[in-house]
């Protein structure tokens, strides 16, 4: 089965990122196909290259970035959700005038069509947060 993510909530503030993150593993494991990972509202933090959770949790952001690199996942962030909230790529944060830029490589800024497109190609979008 040909399966989409979206995540929508924030690792420090529900446990959507986390969830998705297993679950995704999860299919992975089970032999089915990850079309996209798609984060839009506050799940757009978990793209970020600059938390640093304390040594004895669980890193969800390192953990996304591992398991992207290992399957070569498309995992792409809404550019308005994540500009809005501060995470931003090189070339958006030299656009808007900002000293730094903090999305992890392993991810792609992209607008809502990258989701719509996703749903279309997917037999199922499965959705982690509010």
């Amino acid at each position: 089965m040909k399966l989409s993510i979206l995540v929508l909530g924030s690792p420090y503030n529900s446990q959507a990122a986390y969830s998705a993150l297993r679950y995704t593993q999860a299919a992975l494991d089970s032999g089915h196909e990850i079309y996209r990972v798609f984060f839009y509202q506050d799940g757009v933090h978990a793209c970020s290259n600059l938390p640093a959770p304390p040594q004895d949790e669980f890193n969800t952001y390192e953990a996304w970035q591992t398991l992207q690199e290992k399957h070569e996942l498309d995992c792409v962030t809404c550019i308005a959700a994540a500009a809005r909230r501060g995470v931003l790529n090189e070339e958006e944060s030299k656009r808007h005038n900002l000293p730094a830029f903090n999305l992890a490589t392993q991810f792609s800024l992209s607008g809502l069509g990258q989701l719509i497109e996703a749903n279309a190609e997917s037999d199922r979008l499965v959705t982690f947060g509010a």
